[in-house]
């Protein structure tokens, strides 16, 4: 009696235990904020704050952000992205400019970027059909309307997307600024979602160029010697001279009468 008795106490423990486990708190997000003077979102600049914003607006600009403001101390500026054809993203860029307190001519630069991010979503309209005794009566016709609604909005917290705006903004500043502060000069940086690279071109290779032969003078054709005629042989004599004869010649015999 008293093992179960134990048993069954154990077991109750442990369930408990393991309901409480399950309903504690999770860690909110914002405990995560640590507040630290990383420097992600801030820049210092040798200039007035209005002459920081005029940079920062212009570099906005040169990216095609529409700039929704006109306070000379603060620039907002939207630009949007077509992902696919159901997904929609949406970049707010604020900029606020400020005198850091250390001289006429220096400020302090804060931008933050805020991501939307936008779905196709489908909603089905019924029409409705008014009846004097039964009252509204929704019927099956209908339409079906599309529309983009927000899913998600979170803000952008990649240094290295700061870092190329606020390197672009150096672009931008006054040129005795940028003289007297010895900034280089720096190709302009492209912001947000980048695009695909092009193919590398194949180099041209040329043919090797022919050095050209200098003329030279046309010899004339060596003439044929010409045929000499070749002498016919001396035909041979036709009385040839014949030694005398060393015996006397017997007469010839005369014919009978």
């Amino acid at each position: 009696m008293s093992t179960s008795f134990h048993l069954r106490s154990l077991g109750l423990a442990l369930v408990l235990a393991g309901a409480a486990g399950c309903s504690s708190p999770k860690t909110a997000i914002y405990e995560h904020e640590n507040f630290d003077d990383s420097g992600t979102f801030s820049r210092d600049y040798p200039v007035t704050d209005v002459a920081a914003c005029e940079a920062a607006r212009r570099a906005l600009l040169s990216q095609g952000y529409i700039i929704t403001s006109s306070d000379p101390k603060l620039v907002v500026g939207n630009k949007s992205f077509q992902q696919t054809g159901e997904t929609h993203l949406q970049i707010s860029f604020n900029v606020v400019c400020a005198d850091d307190g250390k001289g006429t001519n220096h400020s302090t630069m804060f931008a933050n970027a805020l991501q939307d991010r936008y779905a196709l979503k489908k909603v089905n309209n019924s029409a409705s059909l008014g009846v004097g005794v039964l009252g509204s009566v929704s019927m099956p016709i209908g339409s079906t309307d599309d529309s983009m609604v927000k899913v998600a909005s979170e803000t952008v917290s990649a240094p290295k997307f700061y870092e190329r705006y606020f390197a672009l903004v150096d672009v931008f500043l006054p040129q005795e600024v940028k003289k007297a502060e010895n900034i280089p000069e720096k190709p302009k940086a492209e912001l947000g979602v980048p695009e695909p690279k092009a193919a590398p071109v194949a180099e041209k290779v040329e043919p090797p160029k022919e050095e050209p032969t200098v003329s030279q003078p046309v010899a004339p054709p060596v003439e044929a010697a010409p045929i000499a005629p070749q002498a016919e042989p001396a035909p041979a004599p036709t009385n040839p001279e014949l030694p005398p004869p060393t015996e006397a010649i017997p007469p010839l015999p005369t014919p009978a009468q």
